[in-house]
């Protein structure tokens, strides 16, 4: 039987970066001692209230058809927090509720660009992208974020990956595996850059509410004709399993998502949106929470990794993730993942999963129990040091 061209786009590059984790998962059920930094999925609890909405909910038969477009009293809600977050005024047309922001991500890439065209994202980029953004039949161009240079932008190497094809700008912004948030200065020339060239510019903004006091900068307030938003409360609310996710953009635009998501989702279930409704009242705290515990976490990994052998840390500024710069141990990154799985039991992520310039890299999830996090960093530290004696 045959099969659409869809087919090979949708696999991505790089997903073989994730057998170590699906080995890793696959052992944890059998029992083994695995320890998974692999995946961004915190050890929180989502919080009581918005668990006892679902189940009030469900038990008053929340259970029908919603609208396409997410109800008006949730997106209301997500207009009010985005104001909060950017200073761009909007209102409940300009927002669609979506499965989770990676339906979004779908979404917006469908809606605005096709065969033929150029879509852009920074390189290092989340491992979904390449598979999403060339669902639509566009072609992917990476810009290089440099290790070199600290994973920062050089507008110069946005510039040179322009051409009269080019469509958008898809980004993360705090960067998932960098964990580094996009300054004022560079989103300045991210703004300049898609004037002159009239490029769409989607801010995914996923982990915005760990980043200090949940805000970033960006463009939304200044270019909101050309910017599109999407967010969740997967990562800052313990909310990941809910797929609880929305855009805002341009009306015109939401209209067209609109007309998608009737035949792909058809509606947010109505017992989640109205979970999403209270975790939405409880921002504040829940990112509060969230990011304390990220925060410290991320600082007891940064200490235990601190010299270890043929090993660099990049400490992140926001979210849930760090890289490990380790070229220096003299293996590839896909040799050190699958090695120190074998060894020792301790599932990290390829850097190849995120492109080019993260070869070299491994990244590690510290959104786990402190005591996992130390012993692994201990595992990690052993076969580090076997290595070095071994040379």
């Amino acid at each position: 039987m045959k099969f659409s061209q869809l087919v090979t786009r949708i696999a991505g590059d790089g997903a073989d970066a994730w057998r170590t984790h699906y080995a890793a998962q696959a052992a944890r059920d059998r029992g083994e001692d695995v320890i998974i930094l692999s995946i961004g999925d915190p050890a929180l609890s989502t919080p009581a209230p918005v668990v006892d909405r679902a189940i009030a909910a469900l038990r008053a038969e929340d259970t029908h058809y919603t609208t396409a477009r997410g109800r008006e009293t949730l997106r209301r809600a997500i207009a009010e927090l985005h104001e909060r977050r950017s200073g761009q005024k909007v209102g409940e047309d300009e927002v669609v509720v979506t499965a989770g922001a990676q339906n979004a991500l779908l979404t917006a890439a469908m809606c605005i660009s096709g065969e033929g065209d150029e879509v852009l994202t920074f390189d290092p980029f989340y491992a979904t992208y390449p598979g999403t953004l060339k669902s639509s039949g566009a072609h992917l161009v990476p810009v290089p974020l440099r290790a070199a240079n600290g994973f920062r932008l050089d507008p110069a190497d946005l510039e040179a990956a322009l051409t009269p094809r080019s469509r958008a700008l898809f980004l993360a912004n705090p960067g998932n595996p960098t964990g580094i948030i996009l300054s004022a200065e560079e989103w300045a020339a991210i703004g300049d850059i898609a004037h002159r060239h009239d490029l769409w510019i989607v801010a995914d903004e996923v982990y915005a509410g760990l980043a200090p006091d949940g805000r970033v900068p960006g463009l939304a307030k200044t270019m909101p004709e050309r910017v599109i938003t999407l967010g969740s409360l997967s990562k800052t609310h313990a909310m990941c399993g809910w797929r609880a996710g929305w855009m805002v953009g341009p009306k015109t635009l939401m209209d067209h998502a609109e007309n998608l998501l009737i035949g792909m989702l058809y509606g947010l279930p109505g017992f989640i949106q109205e979970a999403a409704l209270v975790a939405l009242d409880m921002t504040d705290e829940s990112e509060r929470k969230t990011r304390d515990y990220c925060t410290q976490r991320a600082r007891l990994m940064v200490q235990h990794l601190q010299s270890v052998p043929g090993t660099a840390v990049l400490v992140p500024e926001a979210g849930m993730f760090l890289l490990l710069d380790i070229r220096g141990t003299g293996l590839d990154s896909t040799a050190f993942t699958e090695q120190l799985f074998r060894a020792h039991g301790v599932a990290v992520m390829d850097g190849l999963a995120f492109g080019e310039q993260t070869r070299g890299f491994v990244r590690l999830s510290f959104a786990i129990d402190e005591t996992a996090i130390v012993e692994a960093c201990r595992r990690i530290r052993l076969f580090c040091e076997g290595r070095a004696t071994a040379s």
